[in-house]
């Protein structure tokens, strides 16, 4: 019986949160936080965050692993392209577009959240579960 590769997971984890910070700091920053309505007041120290980004690491995780889970027995299924880096791309698009995708869209259609940020932040998580689904893959 095969087994989850916690070591692909763990790797996957941590490229999901760089991306992340990437996204939402240094590369699209600016873009998020004008989407987002946030205007720093100068006053922000990084200390303050490190219990946002242990629960965010942790969110990450457990993203990671549940893919590893569901690509352990969706591998043989043709419906996602077999194994390897291919079918943990395809897996990964399904299973954003099947559950973050439809999940969180439901804060645009019924908690008037703004469709811009909701898309910037669903095309960061495909990026992250497309890059997750591949670590995992093809480890």
């Amino acid at each position: 019986m095969t087994s989850i590769n916690l070591l692909a997971v763990s790797i996957a984890t941590i490229a999901a949160f760089v991306l992340g910070f990437l996204f939402h700091g240094p590369v699209g920053g600016k873009l998020w936080m004008k989407l987002a309505n946030i205007h720093p007041t100068g006053n922000e120290k990084f200390k303050d965050m490190i219990p946002q980004m242990l629960w965010n690491l942790l969110a990450q995780f457990v993203t990671a692993f549940v893919l590893a889970v569901i690509y352990l027995f969706a591998s043989s299924s043709f419906y996602i392209g077999g194994k390897g880096i291919f079918g943990g791309v395809i897996l990964a698009i399904w299973l954003w577009l099947g559950f973050l995708v439809t999940s969180s869209s439901i804060e645009v259609i019924w908690m008037g959240r703004n469709y811009k940020l909701w898309l910037y932040e669903a095309v960061c998580s495909l990026i992250a579960m497309i890059t997750m689904g591949a670590i995992i893959a093809g480890w």
